[in-house]
C-alpha cells in the first residue's frame, strides 16, 4: 500500500514536470526575422535561416519564406516552423477558394486563425504580399496593412524595418535591399542568422 501511493505520487509528479516542460519549451521557441517590401515594380520577401529552441540553434538554414506560383503571391513567417507551414497550406487554401483574391483570402484566414481550436494554438506571425496589397496576419485575428513599402516581423523584425527603409531610398534593387536588411538584424539580434533565403514576384 505504501509502495503504491509512492507510486502514484511519483506518477504525478512526472506529469506535472512533464507538462512544465512542455509549456516551457514552446515558450522559448524562436524562429525568425522576416522582411518584405516593394520597390520599382517588384515584391520581394526575404528570411533568415536561423531556428533556436532556447540559446540552442537547432538550425542554420531552415526556409521560412515561401511563394504561390499560381497565384502571384510570397510569404515568410515567424515562429515556430511547423505552424507556420500549416498556416502556409491554409493560406494557399483560401486563395484557390477565393480565385487569387489575397485581402479575401487573409481576412478569412484570420477568421479561422482566431476561431478554429486547432489552428488558435499555433504560434506564428505572416507577412504576406502579391503586386498590389501587403498584410501581416496574426493569431489574434487581425489583419493589418502598414504604412509604407517595408514590413519587419519576427525576433529581428524591427532591426529589418528600420534598415530596409533607410535602404529603399538607395538605388540598389529590391532584392539587395532584402538581403541587407536582414544581414543588418543578423549582426544585432541572436536569433537571426546571415543565411538569407529571397521569394519575389
Amino acid at each position: 500500500m505504501i509502495f503504491s501511493n509512492k507510486l502514484k505520487i511519483s506518477i504525478e509528479e512526472i506529469k506535472l514536470i512533464s507538462t512544465y516542460n512542455t509549456m516551457n519549451t514552446a515558450e522559448k521557441w524562436h524562429g525568425t526575422t522576416i522582411v518584405l517590401l516593394r520597390k520599382n515594380n517588384e515584391t520581394v520577401v526575404a528570411g533568415d535561416g536561423q531556428v533556436s529552441l532556447g540559446n540552442t540553434v537547432l538550425k542554420s538554414k531552415a526556409k521560412k519564406v515561401r511563394k504561390i506560383e499560381k497565384r502571384g503571391v510570397i510569404a515568410g513567417f515567424a515562429g515556430s516552423t511547423a505552424d507556420a507551414l500549416t498556416l502556409f497550406e491554409r493560406l494557399e487554401a483560401k486563395l484557390e477558394k477565393h480565385a487569387g483574391n489575397l485581402p479575401r483570402a487573409a481576412v478569412e484566414l484570420a477568421k479561422d486563425w482566431r476561431s478554429d481550436k486547432f489552428l488558435r494554438r499555433l504560434e506564428a506571425l505572416m507577412a504576406v504580399a502579391d503586386k498590389e496589397n501587403s498584410f501581416i496576419i496574426s493569431g489574434t485575428g487581425d489583419v493589418l496593412e502598414p504604412e509604407g513599402d517595408v514590413i519587419g516581423i519576427g525576433s529581428g523584425g524591427n532591426y529589418a524595418l528600420a534598415a530596409g527603409k533607410v535602404l529603399i531610398e538607395s538605388n540598389i534593387s529590391a532584392e539587395e535591399v532584402a538581403k541587407k536588411a536582414i544581414k543588418v538584424a543578423a549582426d544585432i539580434c541572436v536569433f537571426t542568422n546571415e543565411n538569407v533565403k529571397v521569394e519575389k514576384i
